[in-house]
């Protein structure tokens, strides 16, 4: 592996101009491509097939064909002002015209008037009118669109105050805004101040940016034929600016040393291929295997997510190893420090400063923070090992209360109309109104379907928690009746879901005294299933992440107890960053420090996602650190100096990855959507823990323990495992002989 990296890495390097000119199509190629491509339609495929929402949805699409399920609706609500009704005469005018305006739309299917339908509150404050549309609201016009706000408008002068709910109208979720673009900044701040050079700092954020909008085009140029979309791509293209970033830090890094290691431009950009680049493929699989095993949880979607991101992925290893070594051949001095570079001038060979042989030099070095970090801990491992675990343990314990929930309107913030025309209908018809269940009765073995769908609808009506249910609605066959049923909390409440839970469970009894059988759907049916669903598939799917990453690092460092090491800090981190986004955002402690403005249940992908893009990072820095003990362990050193040799090279390279995601993560928490501030959230906390409490202070300190045992492998096993050559022991005998190597070869030109 070591070996044939640095080869490619070499030809990358010397033909650098082919390389850089093949990225550059390809990029091109995709763009075009998805710049002619057709949008994705929808394929059909329901977001989760098998749950019982999604079947009574699909039977209602069935049995009541021309429904338009999936039609955009509007929601628009009018409050009267203080002392008055809207059933007076010029506020029902105002009311009854906007409707009429309404109607007229093209791609409208039905406008129904408040008036008409009894949408009015009990004390006349506050009424609603229902806009169907025929198409998605991803397909209204904006013509259609500008016509019923205008007329939304009209009411809003006349003095009413009309709030929208629905998703004709709904606005756009924004990913972090100038925040995001100030955490990018900052991250450039930090590769500046890693690596004192401006190339260095840019090339990882160039190389990365190259990799997404490969991976990003190529997703939308594929979007028609395999059902994808920019929603798909949004895990590949956070984790693929994620990994990207890391990838080509750790090259660049390595390269670094290589050149101040007294080896020439090709030499180094060789070796670091051959060495930081091995550790980017093993980090690359193993992220690929924890995306591909969202396939596990059966929801098509997260399935296409999985897979894109972890093309993302492969796209950013590739560049790593490709791109990034030609890049470097285009300015080969320009990404060394400001002082390497100095001191390149006047000596005109970097390996004088250090005496000794290029593997003493490798192994020497001065003292940095890294290394006196690794021995303080090394002085005091069973302390350091205790309250990073006690730390993380209690941080973790919230995650036991954790509460999963499809978040909708109430979430939103008080600045949206969605917001604000939720708490509007809660306060004047109710909490249950905002997300009533609608009941599908199946009554074709009925003898009499009209009696049955009545005793079904009445003993819904007299379960504890239900407030009204409507008179049920046959379809024209008269075998499947529907009917609405409002209950009594709001749709994200503990309360509502045990309505739902109890509704289901009086099905047998009525099933054996009406002949009928009924199923319960609607939006807040359905986001209760996928909720319980998304929960029950996560401890299966870390399962499945977790062994087969075991086995690949089994593969990468011939031990039995590193890979269980990092697995099980995997855990605590992943855990412990739940831990806090319960406390945050479920339970409201400091939630006004981050704007929360409502708390309830956790998004129900927000778990999936932590993991998927988590697990990645963490096994980025646990390769790209614990190799570079294993290389020096390999090489003769003793566990503890390899400890320390690993820190000495790897530490800084490590924090400023961690620092780098935590704050391109952290621009997400100053979004206004509810959403989005909690995956930046978490994905922010859970690097903090993991890449500074995990990665660099309880692993030195398990490490620190173990001794020789970290190392331990069964003969049986380290003869049926394959060998790959990671810390590149084929490499050793080039880098022993790099100043010969040198002298005999005459040293490419510096660019700067």
């Amino acid at each position: 592996m070591a070996t044939f990296l640095y080869r490619l890495g070499r030809t990358a390097f010397r033909r650098r101009r082919l390389v850089t000119l093949l990225w550059a199509v390809i990029l091109g190629a995709v763009g075009l491509g998805a710049a002619t491509a057709p949008g994705a339609g929808d394929d059909g495929t329901s977001f989760m097939p098998g749950i019982e929402a999604q079947k009574a949805f699909d039977l209602i699409g069935e049995r009541f064909p021309g429904s338009d399920a999936d039609g955009a609706t509007a929601r628009i609500v009018f409050i009267a002002p203080d002392g008055e009704k809207v059933t007076a005469a010029d506020n029902r005018a105002a009311i009854e015209e906007l409707v009429d305006t309404a109607a007229e739309g093209s791609q409208v299917a039905s406008a129904v008037s408040p008036f008409t339908a009894s949408a009015v509150s009990e004390d006349a404050s506050t009424a609603y009118a229902t806009i169907t549309y025929k198409v998605a609201a991803a397909d209204l016009t904006e013509a259609g669109k500008n016509a019923l706000e205008k007329a939304i408008g009209e009411v809003r002068d006349a003095g009413l105050t009309v709030e929208v709910g629905g998703t004709a109208l709904a606005t756009q979720p924004a990913a972090g805004g100038a925040a995001e673009g100030i955490g990018i900044a900052l991250a450039a701040v930090v590769l500046l101040i890693t690596f004192g050079s401006l190339a260095a700092a840019g090339l990882p954020l160039l190389t990365a940016v190259i990799g997404v909008g490969v991976s990003m085009c190529a997703i939308l140029a594929l979007a028609g034929t395999f059902g994808l979309s920019l929603t798909t791509g949004t895990l590949a293209s956070m984790l693929g600016l994620a990994v990207g970033i890391d990838y080509a830090l750790f090259v660049v890094s390595r390269y670094r040393e290589e050149r101040a290691n007294g080896h020439e431009p090709r030499e180094a950009a060789g070796l670091a291929a051959g060495t930081a680049g091995s550790a980017v493929v093993f980090a690359g699989l193993t992220v690929i295997i924890a995306l591909a095993g969202l396939a596990v949880i059966g929801v098509p979607m997260l399935t296409k997510m999985g897979l894109c991101a972890a093309g993302a992925v492969g796209v950013g290893v590739l560049v790593a190893l490709t791109l990034v070594p030609a890049l470097l051949g285009m300015w080969p001095n320009a990404v060394l420090s400001r002082k390497d570079r100095k001191d390149l001038k006047g000596r005109g060979n970097l390996r004088d400063r250090i005496p000794g042989t290029s593997a003493q030099r490798h192994a020497a070095g001065p003292d940095n923070g890294g290394t006196r970090w690794a021995r303080f801990v090394m002085r005091r491992p069973v302390a350091v090992l205790l309250v990073g675990v006690a730390g993380l343990g209690a941080l973790a314990l919230p995650a036991t209360q954790l509460e999963m929930g499809m978040p909708g309107d109430e979430a939103k913030s008080t600045s949206t109309t969605e917001r604000r025309a939720y708490d509007a209908l809660a306060d004047g018809f109710g909490a249950g109104f905002n997300g009533p269940l609608t009941i599908v009765a199946d009554v074709a073995d009925a003898t009499d379907p009209k009696a049955a769908a009545t005793t079904i609808a009445e003993k819904i009506a007299g379960t504890e928690g239900v407030v009204s249910v409507g008179p049920p609605r046959f379809n024209e066959a008269g075998d499947t009746a529907l009917f609405s049923a409002v209950p009594a909390g709001g749709p994200s409440d503990e309360a509502t879901k045990e309505v739902v839970q109890t509704i289901r469970a009086e099905r047998s009894g009525l099933e054996a005294r009406t002949g009928a059988t009924f199923e319960v759907t609607g939006s807040t049916a359905m986001n209760i299933d996928i909720s319980q669903a998304l929960q029950d598939a996560l401890v299966p799917y870390l399962a499945v992440v977790v062994l087969l990453s075991l086995l690949l690092l089994l593969v990468v460092f011939r031990s039995v107890l590193v890979p269980v090491k990092a697995a099980l800090g995997f855990l605590l981190s992943v855990l412990a960053s739940l831990g806090a986004v319960v406390a945050v955002f479920q339970w409201g402690w400091g939630a006004e420090l981050l704007g929360v403005e409502q708390t309830g249940p956790v998004m129900s992908l927000m778990p999936i996602f932590l993991v998927g893009i988590v697990f990645g990072l963490a096994m980025d820095y646990e390769v790209f650190l614990v190799a570079r003990m294993r290389e020096a362990y390999v090489h003769g050193e003793r566990p503890a100096q390899a400890v320390v040799t690993g820190f000495r090279h790897s530490a800084r390279v490590v924090v400023a990855a961690a620092v780098i995601m935590i704050a391109v993560f952290s621009g997400f928490v100053a979004s206004g959507e509810s959403m989005i501030k909690t995956i930046g959230f978490g994905l922010a906390v859970a690097v903090l823990f993991d890449a500074f409490v995990v990665r660099m202070a309880i692993v030195p300190a398990v490490l620190s323990l173990l001794g020789d045992k970290a190392w331990w492998l069964p003969r049986r096993l380290d003869k049926v495992l394959p060998h790959v050559d990671v810390e590149g022991e084929g490499l050793t005998s080039r880098r022993a002989a790099a100043p010969a190597d040198t002298e005999a070869r005459p040293q490419e030109p510096a660019r700067t």
